[in-house]
C-alpha cells in the first residue's frame, strides 16, 4: 500500500477515535454505494452525521477541507441518500468534514468542521 494510503487510513482511524471521544456513535465506516464512499457515518443527538475525512501530509498547497469539491459533495450526498434508504433511517442528516494535518512535531491535528455543507450544495 502506498504511503499516502497508509496516511489516509491513519487519519480516518484518528477521526473515528476523535468522534467516539466526543460522544458520537460510529455506525459504519467506509460505506460504499456504487463508486461513492462515505468515510464515516455516525450518530449523535438523534442526527445522522456523514463525515468526510480529508488528510494532507502538509498544508503547503491547499487545506484538506478545500479538496471537498462539488463533485465530491454530490458523491457523498448520493451515498448518504442510499444509506438512509437502505437502513430506513428517518433522522436529520448533517454533513461534516474532519481535516487532518500534522503539526511541526508531526502530531496529527484534527479540525472538525460541523455542518460543513448541505445536500443542496451538491447542485
Amino acid at each position: 500500500m502506498a504511503d499516502h494510503n497508509d496516511f489516509g487510513k491513519i487519519a480516518e482511524d484518528r477521526a473515528a477515535d476523535y468522534l467516539k471521544k466526543n460522544g458520537y456513535k460510529i455506525l459504519i465506516r467506509n460505506f460504499r454505494f456504487q463508486k461513492n464512499e462515505i468515510d464515516i457515518i455516525a450518530e449523535k443527538d438523534h442526527q445522522i452525521i456523514v463525515v468526510e475525512v480529508k488528510a494532507r501530509s502538509t498544508g503547503a498547497f491547499i487545506l484538506p477541507q478545500e479538496a471537498v469539491t462539488k463533485t465530491k459533495i454530490r458523491s457523498i450526498v448520493s451515498a448518504a441518500n442510499h444509506y438512509l434508504e437502505e437502513y430506513n433511517a428517518d433522522k436529520e442528516v448533517r454533513f461534516d468534514i474532519i481535516a487532518v494535518l500534522p503539526d511541526a512535531k508531526r502530531n496529527l491535528i484534527i479540525d472538525h468542521i460541523t455542518d460543513a455543507f448541505q445536500a443542496l450544495d451538491a447542485n
